[in-house]
C-alpha cells in the first residue's frame, strides 16, 4: 500500500528567521517572494490541519483549508490535541470509533478564523464505492461541523472521482452540502464530476507513486511545459471552459494537490487555475524565494484567461495515456453517472495510470483511517 506524504525540506535556522522574513514582506506594496506571486494569481489554499501554520506562517489568510485521513490523523493524535481526543472519547465512547472520528470537525472549528473559505473533510476511503454511505458521511460530517457553528456555506465535503461517490454530489447538493472530488486524475472523472454538481476538484498534479518512489518523479525545470500531468490539466480547463459556455452552467473550479516543488505550484498560476491546495513546506519555500534574484519559470497566466500560447499544443498531448492512445479526448456527451457510473469506472480500467493512482490513493487513505480507529481505541481503553 503506498501513503502519500510530504516531506519538509525546510532547515531549522529558516524556520527560525521565517516568521521575520513574511513580516516584512506582508508590509510590501509589490510582491517580493515566489508566494507574493502566486496568491495574487489563484486562491492559496493550506493543505494542512494546523491553525499555527496558517496563522503564524503566512502574511496573508489562506483560502481553504483541506483535510485528509491522513492530516486528521496527524492531529488527533497531536500532544496538543490530546485532551480535546480524551473528552471526544468520554462524550461518544457509547456510540462508537467512527463517531469520535467524525468528530475530528473539532480540528477544522480550531482554524476557521485563520482561513478566508472553506473547511474540507473527506469522507471515507472504504465508502468510494457506495453511494448511500457516502451521502451519510457527509451529512455527519456536516452535522458535527454545525454544531461546533461552522455553517453549510463554510464547507465542502472531499469525495472520491469514483461513480458511485460522485453520484452522492447531486444528493448532496440538495441538502445544501457542496463537494469536491478527490483522487483525480483524468480528464473523465473531471466531467464526471461537473456532472454532479461539484464545488471544485482536485486533480493530483503528482501521482502517488512519486512520493513513495521519489526517483519516479518528473523534477523538471519547468512543470507548466514539461510535467507529464500538464496536458490533463489543460484538457480539464479547456473542457470545462467549453461546458461553460455552452450551457452556461458553474463548473467546478480546480485546486491542484499533490505538488512536491515550489515551481509546480507556480505552474499552477500559469496553467489558470482558481485555487491550488499547497502543504506548509511548499508554502515555506515559496516564501524564502525571491521574484527578483531566482524567478520562477514560466510567463505567468495569459491576460485574457486563454492558455499561454507557449502551453497551447500541451492540450492535444499525454504523456500519461496508455500504449496505442488515438488522440481521442474524453466526451462530454457520455454520462458517466448513469448506472451507478457505469461509464466512469470503465473510463477508470482503460487508463492504467488513473485505474493505479486511484487505487494507491485510496489504500493509502484507508490505511490512515485504520490507525486512527487504533488511536481513538487505545484511547476509549482509558476513559
Amino acid at each position: 500500500m503506498t501513503l502519500i506524504y510530504r516531506a519538509s525540506s525546510i532547515s531549522t535556522p529558516q524556520k527560525v528567521n521565517l516568521c521575520f522574513n513574511l513580516a516584512a514582506m506582508a508590509s510590501l506594496s509589490e510582491p517580493a517572494t515566489w508566494l507574493d506571486r502566486l496568491q495574487e494569481q489563484l486562491k492559496v489554499d493550506i493543505d494542512c490541519m494546523d491553525p499555527d501554520e496558517s496563522r503564524k506562517l503566512l502574511p496573508f489568510k489562506p483560502y481553504d483549508q483541506t483535510s485528509n485521513q491522513r492530516l486528521v490523523y496527524e492531529q488527533m493524535t497531536s500532544t496538543e490535541n490530546r485532551d480535546l481526543l480524551l473528552q471526544v472519547a468520554r462524550g461518544y465512547k457509547h456510540k462508537g470509533w467512527e463517531a469520535i472520528l467524525d468528530r475530528s470537525a473539532l480540528l477544522s472549528a480550531k482554524n476557521i478564523d485563520n482561513i478566508q473559505g472553506r473547511v474540507l473533510l473527506q469522507t471515507s476511503a472504504y465508502h468510494a464505492y457506495d453511494t448511500q454511505k457516502v451521502v451519510d458521511h457527509a451529512r455527519s460530517y456536516v452535522r458535527e461541523l454545525e454544531r461546533v457553528g461552522i455553517s453549510r456555506d463554510r464547507v465542502c465535503i472531499k469525495i472520491p472521482s469514483t461513480g458511485p461517490a460522485l453520484n452522492a454530489s447531486p444528493i448532496l447538493l440538495k441538502d445544501g452540502i457542496r463537494t469536491l472530488g478527490t483522487s483525480l486524475l483524468s480528464l473523465p472523472q473531471a466531467i464526471a464530476a461537473s456532472q454532479a454538481g461539484c464545488l471544485y476538484i482536485s486533480p493530483y498534479y503528482n501521482l502517488p507513486w512519486y512520493h513513495a518512489e521519489p526517483g519516479q518523479w518528473p523534477n523538471v525545470q519547468d512543470p507548466a511545459l514539461e510535467h507529464p500531468m500538464t496536458p490533463r490539466i489543460l484538457q480539464i480547463i479547456q473542457t470545462y471552459r467549453r461546458l461553460h459556455e455552452e450551457t452556461g452552467k458553474e463548473q467546478p473550479m480546480l485546486k491542484p494537490a499533490s505538488f512536491k516543488s515550489p515551481r509546480e505550484a507556480m505552474a499552477m498560476g500559469e496553467l489558470g487555475c482558481e485555487h491550488a491546495t499547497i502543504p506548509e513546506d511548499i508554502l515555506q519555500r515559496l516564501a524564502l524565494l525571491s521574484l527578483y534574484e531566482n524567478p520562477p519559470p514560466g510567463e505567468g497566466p495569459s491576460s485574457d484567461g486563454t492558455i499561454p500560447p507557449r502551453l497551447a499544443n500541451l492540450a492535444t498531448m499525454d504523456p500519461l495515456a496508455a500504449p496505442g492512445w488515438t488522440g481521442k479526448l474524453a466526451s462530454t456527451d457520455i454520462d458517466y453517472l448513469a448506472d451507478n457510473g457505469t461509464a466512469l469506472t470503465r473510463a477508470i480500467d482503460e487508463d492504467p495510470v488513473t485505474k493505479r493512482g486511484l487505487r494507491e490513493a485510496l489504500e493509502g487513505f484507508m490505511v490512515n483511517e485504520l490507525q486512527s480507529k487504533n488511536a481513538i481505541e487505545e484511547v476509549l481503553k482509558q476513559v
